[in-house]
This record gives C-alpha cells, sequence and structure tokens, in this order.
C-alpha cells in the first residue's frame, strides 16, 4: 500500500515543523466479516495489530469526519457546540501552585521541541505519544506497543512479575500489565519530572508521582477500546479520568518511521519563543 508524506506547517504546532504521514483513510479499507474479537492461542484477546481513528492527521474517516480535530489550547476541539461543558484536561485538575507554575510556560518550554517524548500522548492514547498511529505485537508474555514517533515504544510484560525496582526513572515510565477478563490492564509508575503529559505547546507539566492506569479492550474484530486515569499527588487536586478512546483496525498492517533527529530544535524554539505565552 502507497503512503505519501505529508507535510503539515504550523510554527507553533510541533508535528507542523516534521512531515506528517498521510495515509489512506479507512473509506478504502475492505469491511471485516466477522465481528468476532480475534484470540491467541492462551484464549485471550488479540490486541496486535496498527491502530489508529480511521485516518491520519488531517485525513476523513469512513463517515467523512476529520478523525484528528484541530484543538485549541485547552485540547478541547474546534467547533464543538458552545452549550457543551469542555471537557477536563490534565492541566484543569492543576493545584494552585501548578497552576501558577503553568502561567510563566509556554510553547518554548515544550520538552517535545527536542525530540523528548510525551509521558502520556498528546491525543489522549498513550501509545501515540505526539503520533496518531500505532502498532501493538502481543506475545505469550508481552504486549509490545509501537509508536511512529522517536522511536517510541514500550514492553509491558503480564506474566505476573512486578514492577522493576533497579531501573532509573524514565519518561513513559515502567509497565506492567494483567489481563482482567478480556480486559488488560496496564499500571505505570516510575516516572522522571523532564516531559510533559502532551506535546505541541500545550503545557501539561507533572512531577515523579505520577501514575497511570489504563484499560484495552478489543471490542471486535476491528475497534478498540482505552480508557486510562492519571493521578499526579504532587501537581493534581484528583485523578484525571481520561475520555474514552475508540479506535479502529488501519487498513495496513506496518507502522512508518516519524524520526526526531534534533537539528531542528533550535529554529522550532525561537518559532515558539514568538507564540503568546500561557497558550
Amino acid at each position: 500500500m502507497k503512503r505519501a508524506i505529508l507535510p503539515l506547517v504550523a510554527a507553533s504546532v510541533l508535528l507542523g515543523s516534521l512531515a506528517i504521514p498521510a495515509r489512506l483513510s479507512a473509506q478504502t479499507a475492505k469491511a471485516t466479516s466477522s465481528n468476532s474479537v480475534p484470540r491467541t492461542a492462551d484464549g485471550h484477546p488479540d490486541l496486535s495489530g496498527v491502530w489508529w481513528r480511521g485516518a491520519d492527521v488531517g485525513g476523513k474517516t469512513a463517515t467523512g469526519a476529520t478523525a484528528i480535530p484541530s484543538t485549541g489550547a485547552g485540547g478541547g476541539a474546534a467547533g464543538a457546540r458552545a452549550a457543551a461543558p469542555p471537557a477536563a484536561t490534565f492541566p484543569s485538575l492543576y493545584q494552585p501552585s501548578a497552576q501558577a507554575k503553568a502561567k510563566k510556560m509556554a510553547d518554548k518550554d515544550d520538552p517535545a521541541l527536542a525530540c523528548v517524548p510525551t509521558a502520556f500522548g498528546t491525543l489522549n492514547v498513550s501509545m501515540f505519544d505526539v503520533g496518531a498511529v500505532a502498532q501493538i505485537v502481543q506475545t505469550p508474555k508481552f504486549m509490545i506497543m509501537l509508536a511512529e514517533t522517536y522511536h517510541g515504544f514500550q514492553i509491558i510484560p503480564f506474566d505476573g512479575r512486578p514492577h522493576r525496582d533497579s531501573v532509573p526513572p524514565s519518561y513513559r515510565g515502567d509497565a506492567i500489565g494483567r489481563w482482567d477478563g478480556d480486559t488488560f490492564v496496564v499500571d505505570k509508575t516510575n516516572f522522571n519530572d523532564e516531559n510533559w503529559i502532551s506535546a505541541e505547546g500545550r503545557v501539561s507539566f507533572h512531577s515523579d508521582a505520577l501514575h497511570i492506569t489504563e484499560r484495552y479492550r478489543r471490542v471486535d474484530a476491528n475497534t478498540l477500546e482505552i480508557e486510562a486515569t492519571l493521578e499526579d499527588s504532587k501537581v493534581l487536586t484528583k485523578p484525571w479520568v481520561v475520555p474514552k478512546q475508540t479506535l479502529v483496525l488501519a487498513p495496513f498492517d506496518q507502522i512508518m518511521e516519524l524520526a526526531c533527529a534534533g537539528a531542528e530544535s533550535e529554529a522550532l524554539v525561537d518559532a515558539a519563543a514568538r507564540q503568546t505565552p500561557g497558550k
């Protein structure tokens, strides 16, 4: 399947500085005749596959909707009805001290400008990182989640082992998994405090107390639902319950590489510094 590179140009947005892979929309995918959930030899649902929201950044889903809508500073979808209350975001739950710190930060402070991955995910999907497509490879002992951006990956054991206490804190945390019936539950701890929850200038710093719990459920052959809760006792007033994310199986079986070499960072930071503070 041929897939082209679509450049998105926006000085204040990190992804606007990169060549974003644009793919055929899900309209071109053949409908799967069976809605049964694929299972592995051990009887668990098979989460393997390339997952997205029906199209890449700026693309159209089978229903004609934009798969990844543009967002405002608060992270809400542009064009949403005025009467609808804004969905909670990680920064909206900041304690007063964190709110004060956030007001002093802007696009130029975004760690992702220096090719640093997010702690969670700009589009509220952890395995996307700052992209819009991800791949899961499931083995008898590990769930391997691969992001297109920054060569990102996370290896999640689900054979009963505990969190590792011999590894240093990291950008994406230490993850372990377990099955709760047909739902795959992921527990992430041991984060450093050097990146943000999201990217693209959305100020969303966290502390080393960050704790993430995710639940993955394959609804049918083509659909994956993800729920997540983020806790951070040092910066949040209460846990952030992330809106449920619904992904669909992509019409291709391999992700692409969206590298970030850092060579462009100086220009990106300079451009971001000219944006309005406190975005």
